[in-house]
């Protein structure tokens, strides 16, 4: 069995995650696109600490504390992770602190008191079940996953990311079905 991270980790950007995945390649991301965090961005934060527990691993600056304070007022109970400003530092001069820039031995050493080995969950959503739901092909499944994206409180995907997105939430077999009944309720199925 391999090994994954339990705990989604809150970056600010693209760069961020695309740094953590070279160092874990397996770990599961939610991005605040920057210091002004939506609802939704605070919604899905709740909902992943309440399933596999949440760390908070911002840039070390004024916008990344910004962010750790509107994610800790809203969502009790994050674990925060921290990157000197000196491992921070962008190569090239006149760039801003980013975990981006981190060497991978940085991301490790701040990450690593925190994070939860775990043993990989088991499957508990397929393609085939996507498929067959028709969430990722036919006429209706773009609407479909907006619909379950809302019932599941999980945001909207594209049918290429609905999949880790299930997978990250740890949706059940029995929430994914009490949805697609929602679903074929609301669309008339």
């Amino acid at each position: 069995m391999k090994k994954t991270i339990q705990e989604v980790i809150v970056v600010e950007g693209r760069d961020d995650t695309k740094r953590l995945r070279e160092v874990f390649p397996d770990v599961s991301t939610i991005e605040t696109r920057g210091s002004a965090i939506n609802e939704e961005i605070i919604e899905k934060i709740a909902l992943a600490q309440e399933k596999r527990g949440v760390i908070v691993f911002t840039d070390p600056d004024f916008h990344g504390e910004k962010i750790r304070k509107i994610i800790s007022q809203n969502v009790p109970g994050v674990e925060h992770a921290f990157l000197p400003r000196t491992e921070a530092r962008p190569e090239k001069a006149g760039g801003s602190l980013g975990i981006e820039h981190a060497k991978p031995a940085a991301i490790v050493q701040a990450l690593e008191h925190l994070l939860t080995q775990d043993e990989e969950a088991d499957e508990q959503i397929s393609q085939l079940d996507l498929l067959t739901a028709g969430l990722i092909a036919g006429t209706d499944s773009k609407r479909r996953r907006e619909l379950l994206g809302e019932i599941l409180h999980i945001g909207y995907t594209n049918s290429k990311q609905l999949y880790k997105r299930l997978k990250m939430f740890q949706v059940t077999q029995a929430e994914f079905g009490a949805a697609l009944l929602q679903i074929k309720q609301e669309l008339g199925d």
